[in-house]
């Protein structure tokens, strides 16, 4: 089926706008939507879909368009990327024979760096880190769009009837190979207006979060802080893993993202979570539970590298010396987070950052200045959950090798703090004494 005319010059409009780079795009989207609102749901896809394939392939998009009306070739070019060339109407003769030209190109030829449609301080980076055929087929993955990706609330339901209920709809989904509760659904279908969804039996989230949170390994009856909660995805995991007992707080600095958490929580069926708004990582509230918490998920803020596959402007709008802050900043929040644990009790380090500036060096960072914590190897956190991954010290899931978004976590234990002998004894003689 082809599209109106009229989507290319809808794309095109709100592609200039976004190309600026002074928002991130879903949100200039949203903004365009709102402001279009005889756009279908059809049309909207489709030019979402379009802008979205030239923020994946701006390198190759941008050599091929040139100069002159290279706005609308751009906007072509993501189209028919998206959508397929048949899909097009309302193009030229000349730019027919133009989008001929560009499909002929073999794409294996192109320099490695512009292969990648990666900026080149990422590509070296990457380089850096994982070497260049690697990086290549990380590139690859991460320029490819991400898959619907479930979780089922335990609470509410369980993975098998989900799966013969959403077979009705009829929505095909099959079971992920790590996370327990995880679905992958083989199509995009509109979630918002399912049973399902509205009874909050399921909740859209990464496969990496939901192993995220299943390594926390948060039980019924603890205490938990999801110390960078957010909009709380990863909040109502734990909550469900802890049976819905215990006391388990969201903070995050921001009141709006944590507005976004209640109508999930309200859905979710969870009573036991508690949101709370703090200024900063050393807030009062904060202080208060110091050295009282059994387990704390530290999903600090970072790049977002890992999830160039759902937002791939991201690396268009990131800059190295952000990264540089960016680390200081996690560092300083890591710190922070870790007052709150009691002897023996656990903190998950986390991020969506392939970045090892923003993983393993932070982590590095602390441990030198923090001799009262040491570092579970993650082979034995993932052997105690049961989830068949391989890792050594760290989790680090890849998108090309493990079909999730990018992510690293690292679990820290506070050690349990052993009297001195002498001071044993006194307390002997005093209680002697008495």
């Amino acid at each position: 089926m082809r599209l109106p005319p009229a989507i290319l010059a809808n794309t095109e409009e709100v592609l200039r706008e976004i190309l600026r780079f002074s928002a991130p795009a879903d949100t200039t989207l949203s903004r365009y939507f709102k402001d279009h609102p005889r756009l279908g749901g059809r049309e909207r896809g489709a030019i979402a879909e379009g802008v979205y394939a030239v923020l994946r392939n701006k390198n190759f998009f941008t050599d091929f368009a040139g100069s002159g009306n290279g706005m609308r070739r751009l906007t072509i070019l993501g189209l028919a990327e998206a959508m397929g060339v048949d899909s097009l109407g309302g193009l030229t003769e000349e730019e027919t024979e133009f989008l001929a030209r560009i499909k002929e190109i073999d794409r294996s030829l192109i320099p490695a760096a512009k292969r990648s449609n990666l900026p080149q301080w990422l590509y070296d980076k990457f380089v850096g880190q994982y070497g260049e055929e690697e990086t290549l087929k990380l590139a690859e993955a991460l320029n490819q769009p991400a898959p619907l990706d479930l979780r089922v609330n335990s609470i509410k339901a369980n993975r098998d009837d989900v799966v013969a209920e959403l077979a009705q709809a009829p929505i095909a989904a099959e079971p992920m190979p790590y996370a327990p509760l995880g679905l992958r659904v083989l199509r995009k279908p509109a979630l918002q207006n399912l049973p399902l969804f509205k009874s909050g039996a399921i909740e859209v989230q990464d496969e990496g979060s939901q192993v995220l949170s299943q390594i926390v390994g948060a039980k019924r009856g603890e205490m938990v802080v999801d110390f960078c909660a957010g909009a709380g995805g990863k909040t109502l995991a734990l909550g469900a893993a802890m049976r819905n007992t215990g006391r388990l707080y969201a903070f995050d600095v921001s009141e709006k993202r944590l507005a976004k958490l209640k109508p999930r929580l309200a859905r979710s069926g969870l009573s036991n979570v508690h949101p709370v708004q703090i200024a900063h990582e050393r807030d009062a509230k904060i202080k208060r539970l110091a050295g009282k918490i059994d387990r704390v998920l530290v999903d600090a803020p970072c790049s977002g590298m890992g999830t160039l596959r759902r937002n791939p402007d991201v690396k268009w709008r990131q800059k190295p010396e952000a990264v540089t802050e960016m680390h200081d900043k996690q560092v300083a929040i890591l710190d922070g987070a870790a007052r709150l644990l009691k002897g023996g009790g656990r903190l998950v380090y986390a991020t969506c950052s392939l970045l090892d500036e923003e993983n393993d060096r932070v982590i590095e960072q602390f441990l030198a200045s923090h001799d009262d914590f040491e570092l579970v190897p993650m082979n034995k956190v993932l052997a105690e959950q049961k989830i068949d991954l391989e890792m050594g010290d760290y989790l680090k899931l890849l998108p090309h090798k493990h079909q999730t978004d990018g992510f690293f976590a690292a679990v820290l234990e506070r050690k349990k703090m052993v009297k001195p002998v002498k001071a044993v004894e006194a307390d002997e003689e005093t209680a002697t004494d008495e």
